[in-house]
């Protein structure tokens, strides 16, 4: 298919394609639309940015055009499940751009917000339902939604979503659908588990995939800088003041280490905003608003902005962290480069993040072209150096998770630590992490730079002010141990050399 026209899509979503300006489909479109206007599932692997919505939204669009049907009561005729508030969003508002000028009903729920709004425009039944999981469970638990009427079930991010520890909400959300039912999975890889979920629950599938699994993006020139954590935050100042970036986004493997990057820029008389899951949805919101009008330059963001956010004329993106999930980093850099143009992605790796890029060019199948410090830069030393690392030491413990584990990022509860192996556990109870400000923390521990290692190797026992351990908190009643949207969180010397990629030309 060459045209949007030659698929025989309804009259009134042609005319929205038109006028958005849109007519030719993406390779992941002229291969998934066909298909899903036929009612098949279908499996679409294809990397971020390359029209992944549109090719489920413009078949879905399409048949509630030709079926004038009322939606149950407290219930929806399509649910399209997303890993992040800020991806749900981004969904709806193509649902209602591309159907503009078709008569049905949608709505976006996810966490961080009030329940009481989301619960009454549900009320009455909607169209298209697009929801977080655990939003979309704690709906289901107060009898404010039900699942039995859904026709179409959309899985976009389908790796992410297990990446960050959905795949129960995931199991428990399938068993309430309906049997007879379409399903859509997006995703912008093919790991084993996710093969497994297509398995489980497509029946037959169409299989598309555009470009290799796990595949960085052809436009993005990639370099790495070795650099130790004291020097990363003034490395990161030194290449901000490079006029020729114009918009770029700056990754951190955790929240609090997003909101410390901020500080330092500020510092540096360098304006910049954090986005990441500790953050208020309207905070959030906002951040997100300025980034995208131009009004804000810098966006420092955890992983929770690495999927689906479609943000236009991102000239950079700046790894502060190494992921210490390497798809992630297939995802964080494909920011750039979008829609045809250039971009520029270049990370930080210090000695304890060095396993992380072997992992990352070991899936992508190709080097990282590694680079000295900027011309002009000097990296901190001596005194300076020794000041960083003293204010490193004074931040909390954090304890170690499995790779790819879900962190438990926003929960509210201080993270538990394994206890000493060989050793009993006093008075039965755990031995606890510190949390930091009272949240439980996601990421990894104080050996990748995050923070002081416990003495003897054991996990910090949190205290109240008065010295005494503070006992774990308990749960507060009638929640149970769903995992909510947030983070993907994870875990110097240079060579010298000066490079002269600052004084070039800015790329399109």
């Amino acid at each position: 298919m060459t045209q949007f026209s030659d698929f025989g899509l309804a009259p009134p979503v042609l005319r929205a394609l038109e006028e958005a300006g849109y007519t030719t489909p993406t390779p992941i479109q002229a291969q998934a639309i066909r298909p899903a206007m036929e009612g098949r599932d279908l499996c679409g692997i294809a990397q971020t940015g390359t029209g992944k919505t549109a090719a489920f939204a413009l078949p879905i669009l399409h048949r509630l055009s030709l079926e004038d049907r009322r939606p149950p009561r407290r219930g929806c005729r399509v649910l399209v499940l997303s890993p992040t508030r800020e991806l749900a969003n981004q969904i709806a508002d193509s649902f209602s751009d591309y159907g503009k000028h078709l008569r049905y009903t949608n709505t976006v729920v996810f966490g961080g917000v009030t329940i009481g709004r989301q619960e009454r425009a549900l009320a009455p039944g909607v169209d298209i339902l697009v929801a977080t999981p655990g939003r979309l469970i704690d709906l289901v638990d107060r009898r404010s939604l039900t699942l039995e009427g859904v026709e179409i079930l959309v899985l976009d991010e389908a790796d992410q979503m297990l990446d960050l520890g959905f795949i129960h909400a995931l199991k428990r959300i399938v068993r309430m659908l309906p049997s007879k039912r379409q399903s859509l999975f997006f995703s912008a890889t093919m790991p084993k588990n996710i093969a497994g979920l297509a398995a489980q629950y497509l029946d037959d599938p169409v299989q598309v995939a555009v470009t290799p699994v796990a595949t960085t993006a052809e436009r993005v020139e990639q370099q790495v800088i070795f650099a130790h954590t004291g020097a990363k935050q003034a490395l990161l100042a030194h290449i901000l003041r490079d006029p020729a970036i114009d918009r770029v986004l700056v990754f951190t493997r955790t929240k609090h280490g997003a909101d410390r990057v901020v500080r330092g820029l500020d510092k540096s008389g360098i304006a910049g905003a954090a986005i990441h899951g500790n953050k208020s949805q309207p905070q959030r919101e906002r951040a997100l608003q300025a980034f995208r009008d131009g009004e804000c330059r810098v966006l420092v963001a955890t992983d929770i902005a690495a999927r689906g956010i479609d943000v236009d004329g991102v000239s950079h993106v700046l790894n502060f962290d190494l992921p210490n999930v390497p798809e992630s980093y297939v995802h964080r850099i494909g920011r750039t480069a979008r829609a045809g143009k250039d971009g520029l992605a270049i990370s930080f790796c210090n000695d304890e993040e060095r396993a992380y890029l072997r992992d990352i060019e070991r899936l992508t199948r190709q080097k990282v072209p590694v680079v000295g410090f900027p011309e002009g830069f000097v990296a901190p030393s001596g005194e300076a150096a020794a000041e960083i690392a003293r204010e490193e030491s004074r931040r909390p413990p954090r304890q170690q998770q499995p790779r790819g584990a879900r962190p438990q990022e926003g929960r509210g509860r201080p993270s538990q630590g394994r206890p000493q192996q060989g050793r009993p556990q006093q008075s039965g109870r755990p031995q606890q992490g510190r949390p930091e400000g009272g949240r439980g923390t996601g990421g990894q521990g104080a050996g990748h730079g995050q923070g002081r290692p416990a003495q003897g190797g054991r996990p910090a026992q949190a205290r109240d002010g008065q010295g005494r351990d503070a006992r774990p908190q308990q749960p507060r009643s009638g929640r149970d141990n769903r995992p909510r949207q947030g983070d993907a969180a994870g875990r110097g010397g240079n060579d010298g050399r000066s490079i002269g990629w600052l004084d070039r030309a800015p790329r399109s």
